[in-house]
């Protein structure tokens, strides 16, 4: 199977628009812009548009995987809890001519919205660039591979599988993730401590090797 992408909270976050609507909750990051197409001037869309890019998490149960449910105090009947306004494919709390309960798979449980999985821990690393001197602070998911940081770091530097990737001399397995290779997550015991972890952000030394890539060689090798 395919490993999932992870996603930052603020990669997340850049998707807030109708055209490009995601959100993240239970650890899942969905990709809502077809519902937001679909649904598009339905007011059931609104407690929904007011979380764009946002993490609701609190909106679900995470045992059941289900909208949060609470006993009606006056009726004594379950119904789904929703303090913003009931929301697409939310069942209304009484019968309703207006209202088609053959919807299939609730948005929140359909996968075909899962464009991967939000990252339970982010870092900040240094990409050093050795040929050049040229540094870039990079913001990497724990569970990022190495192979994974590198196609974070390609708009910066669009010839870096040129190069090899160490950390205090020794050489990365780009198959491996930053803790993986020895390179430890400080930052709990930097707050404890109550250090500024940015003074403290590991450095990934990248050494060119080789001037033949695929888009030609390496810009700071090409004449001007």
């Amino acid at each position: 199977m395919q490993r999932p992408r992870y996603f930052t909270p603020s990669e997340v976050a850049a998707h807030n628009t109708a055209a490009d609507f995601w959100v993240s909750f239970l650890g899942k990051v969905c990709d809502l812009s077809p519902l937001m197409s679909r649904y598009e001037g339905d007011a059931l869309l609104l407690p929904i548009m007011e979380c764009a890019g946002k993490d609701i998490s609190g909106w679900f149960d995470p045992k059941t995987k289900d909208v949060l449910k609470y006993v009606d105090p006056l009726t004594s009947c379950v119904r789904y809890y929703t303090p913003r306004g009931r929301f697409v494919h939310v069942a209304p709390a009484g019968p309703r001519s207006d209202w088609d309960s053959d919807i299939g798979e609730p948005w929140w449980k359909d996968r075909r919205y899962e464009v991967g999985l939000l990252s339970a821990k982010t870092r900040w690393i240094r990409v050093i660039n050795t040929l050049t001197s040229q540094e870039q602070l990079l913001q990497v998911c724990a569970e990022d591979s190495l192979e994974e940081i590198l196609q974070r770091y390609l708009p910066h530097n669009s010839h870096a599988r040129s190069y090899t990737w160490k950390h205090r001399g020794a050489i990365l397995d780009m198959k491996k993730t930053l803790s993986e290779n020895g390179v430890s997550d400080d930052d709990s015991e930097l707050e404890q401590l109550r250090l500024d972890r940015d003074l403290f952000l590991p450095a990934i030394l990248l050494h060119f090797t080789d001037d033949l890539t695929e888009g030609g060689g390496d810009p700071a090798l090409c004449p001007r």
